[in-house]
This record gives structure tokens, sequence and C-alpha cells, in this order.
């Protein structure tokens, strides 16, 4: 785009952020309201290993890929970030967040504990936000009110929870998932700040 004086200028390259917390906090859910209601900030479409749950459609809540097809992109280096979690593997395909940054597409990346780690070491600018329950008995409720996942599964999303809970202070701020609406509003304005 032209800048005052008639020479080209390429639009302001925007600050990653992401957006982590533990399972069944609600990450989903502010996710999709931000997708929906915001098409401007742009949404990493993470690759998984896992099945589709009920109503997950490919290319939109993640790539379903298989085991091999996981293990050629971690050997490719084509992976921002990977982790394995609750015994499948979930990544986010690097080309597409740089190519959208750079050209000042806000990003967002919903990603696990695990993954926003090696982000942080990546991408040190990115801001890390961390999405947190009310409470521990919420989180509780949640996880194992979704019906969809064996009392395996949801103990060891709750033992993980348990990890992710203390690992919130590696993140640059803390958003309390009391209400989807005042998330959003307090995520979108820490998107759409201005890179430092």
């Amino acid at each position: 785009m032209p800048d005052a004086s008639g020479a080209q200028t390429s639009p302001q390259e925007k600050r990653l952020t992401v957006l982590s917390g533990p399972s069944g906090v609600g990450k989903s859910t502010v996710v999709d309201a931000i997708r929906r209601d915001h098409p401007d900030v742009w949404l990493s479409v993470s690759v998984t290993t896992r099945a589709p749950r009920p109503g997950e459609r490919e290319g939109v809540q993640y790539h379903f890929v298989s085991d091999t097809e996981f293990d050629r992109l971690v050997a490719d280096d084509e992976l921002l970030e990977w982790a394995e979690f609750a015994g499948n593997r979930y990544g986010t395909p690097r080309a597409p967040v740089r190519d959208r940054l750079s050209t000042g597409v806000p990003v967002l990346l919903e990603i696990e504990l695990q993954g926003a780690r090696q982000v942080r070491a990546s991408m040190p600018d990115a801001l890390h936000v961390f999405l947190a329950p009310p409470s521990w008995e919420e989180l509780v409720r949640r996880l194992t009110g979704r019906g969809t996942e064996s009392e395996e599964v949801v103990q060891r999303r709750l033992d993980a929870a348990r990890i992710e809970l203390a690992a919130e202070k590696e993140f640059d701020t803390t958003l309390v998932n009391t209400s989807v609406r005042d998330v959003c509003d307090e995520l979108l304005a820490l998107i759409r700040a201005p890179k430092a």
C-alpha cells in the first residue's frame, strides 16, 4: 500500500497471539466465537492424528492426518510446534502462520502447553494468553459433562489440567473464562494491540 509520499510500503507485521489453557476450559468455544464474529483474525488450523469428534469438519476445526503423515511433517520441519496430548498428536503448520503475519493479518493459535512452550522458544515476540477456568470444580464439571470420551481419557485430561494450571505464570497474561463474550472482547483487544 502507498504511504504519504506515494511509495509502496508493506503492511505492519502483526504479532502472533497464542491461546492456551487446560482441556475443558473453553478454548474452542472462545475461538469459534471469534472466528464467527471477527473474520479478520486468522485462526491457524492445526493438524492432528485424533479422530474427528461429532460435528467436526476437515480443515475447519483440524486437518485430520495419519500417524505417517504427521511423522513426515515433523521430519520436514513443517510444524511451528507439535505436542502429544491424551494419546494423540497435534501440530501447527509453520508456513501459513508466517505468511499471514508478514502480510499484516492477525494470527491466533489455540494450542496446548507443550506447544506454547515451543512457540515461545521459536517466536519469542508472540503474546501468550492463558485461559483459566473460574474454579477447579467448574473445570471438572466441564470435562466430565462432555460425554464424548471414556473415563480413562477424562482422567488423563484432569491430570494434565493440574500441570497446565501450574504453568499459568509462564504466560504474558491470564483471562478467566466466566463469560465467553467478555473473554472474546478481552482477547480481541490483545490481538489487535499494536506490535511493540
